[in-house]
């Protein structure tokens, strides 16, 4: 089972990169309900093993790419963002002072802590693209214009997905004329 899972984040994450005409630098938000890759309810039965392996799916995709993983955690670390200091510098992002937990966080968020090579929280980001594995809410994290995307992967384990992109805003009316 973790392996198939591990199989439909992977999956889903080149198809969304692909969608979402993303680029070296560009931020991926993933929230991750693993009671609900699991069969279970949002919120009642985090599974670290079932994060692992979404988590190992996604990221050896992103960081194949040089893509920036914003790893939301759950209400409980009020959906704050696990990321590389690297990330926060870049994008001039204050951080937070938490350490998210497999039942305060997540064990998604949890997983990516454990993994980075320099892991902080931040309050918000305003990434390129994103995974919202079981309801997880990343709407917050995406960038205005966010844009509804379809996949072939409808489901990773148990829990739906939905994805997301951002383009620009368009502006200027009738006359305007807008790049591809």
């Amino acid at each position: 089972m973790l392996e198939k899972i591990k199989l439909e984040a992977e999956k889903a994450t080149k198809e969304l990169i692909k969608e979402a005409s993303l680029k070296k630098g560009d931020v991926f938000v993933v929230g991750c309900s693993t009671s609900e890759v699991c069969g279970d309810k949002i919120g009642t039965n985090s599974n670290y093993d079932a994060a692992g392996a979404v988590f190992e799916g996604i990221y050896s995709v992103l960081s194949e790419n040089g893509i920036y993983l914003a790893a939301q955690c759950c209400e409980h670390l009020n959906r704050a963002i696990v990321i590389e200091e690297e990330c926060r510098e870049k994008f001039f992002l204050d951080e937070v002072n938490a350490v998210p937990q497999p039942k305060a966080g997540g064990s998604f968020a949890t997983q990516a802590y454990r993994a980075f090579k320099n892991p902080v929280l931040v309050e918000n980001i305003r990434a390129n693209a994103g995974i919202d594995i079981g309801g997880t809410l990343i709407g917050m994290h995406i960038k205005a214009v966010c844009v509804p995307v379809r996949l072939s992967v409808k489901t990773i384990g148990a829990a739906n997905i939905i994805c997301a992109k951002s383009r620009p805003r368009l502006i200027g009316g009738e006359r305007a004329v807008y790049k591809d």
